[in-house]
């Protein structure tokens, strides 16, 4: 009998611990859990309007349509929202190492992202410009047009693959920058003839209002949709959940509140 309870005494002890460790490894790889047991979700951005902006100076109040997007969504997590301005060129490395825990930037969904990435579903249509100052707008309209002129993008952007790739820049020289913000000024300075942006970039950064009223799209040169995702470390469990909190932003009519405050309601996608 005392042989039989040592026995089973030890295969309860087993499975005890077998049980903790188990407990222990879901801890470890839940990144909600994570997030919330820290109370914060660091969020890396790069700074360019009307995503994520700093206005008349004020770098301490941070605004745009990314920032009150997050800022929604955080309080609906539990979570306070951390800014954190990075190199969109090291955006994976970051997410990767924890630096940040997402990246929520106007960021468009390609295959290869989603491969690498746990991305959420899409929230904005997009698509990639060509800017140029407003007296080139007729001489830079066609294909071929910048063949020897320098042309601008954000490094490892959309804009950059466009930049590199589409037809209608066979022959001009390409140099990248870093952020997206730099590539406009560029343009507003004349070190480059052109650059390629984010259409939603474009919509609260240049022309009448702006900074830039000098600047404006080419009309005639047409690229791609795109879609804008955040995204989450490979296999997060925090995707679904701010999948749920989208659906639900969406529903009440808050999100769509954000949008029209930036200009960007006709952006939304609404599913």
């Amino acid at each position: 009998m005392k042989k039989f309870l040592s026995i089973l005494l030890a295969v309860v002890m087993i499975v005890c611990t077998f049980a903790a460790c188990g407990t222990k490894k879901d801890a470890e790889t839940s990144d909600l859990q994570y997030i919330k047991d820290k109370g914060t979700l660091t969020i890396g951005i790069t700074l360019f309007a009307p995503m994520d902006y700093y206005e008349d100076g004020n770098n301490t109040d941070l605004k745009g349509f990314e920032a009150d997007f997050a800022r929604a969504v955080c309080a609906k997590l539990g979570v306070e929202p951390k800014f954190q301005v990075i190199s969109w060129n090291a955006k994976e490395t970051e997410l990767n190492a924890k630096n940040v825990d997402c990246l929520w930037n106007g960021m468009t969904i390609t295959p290869e992202r989603l491969e690498s990435m746990s991305i959420s579903t899409p929230y904005m249509a997009n698509k990639q410009v060509l800017i140029v100052k407003a007296e080139n707008a007729e001489k830079y309209a066609a294909a071929g047009s910048l063949a020897g002129k320098t042309v601008v993008a954000e490094k490892e952007s959309a804009g950059e693959e466009v930049a590199q790739s589409d037809k209608f820049f066979e022959g001009a020289n390409y140099t990248a920058v870093d952020p997206m913000a730099n590539a406009i000024m560029e343009v507003a300075s004349g070190t480059a003839e052109a650059a390629v942006i984010d259409y939603v970039t474009g919509i609260g950064s240049i022309g009448e209002g702006t900074s830039y009223e000098n600047i404006v799209m080419v009309e005639s040169a047409a690229f791609a949709d795109e879609e804008y995702g955040i995204a989450f470390r490979k296999g997060s469990d925090v995707t679904e959940e701010v999948n749920k909190i989208i659906a639900e932003l969406m529903a009440d009519g808050t999100l769509q509140k954000i949008a029209d405050e930036y200009k960007l309601g006709e952006q939304l996608i609404v599913k």
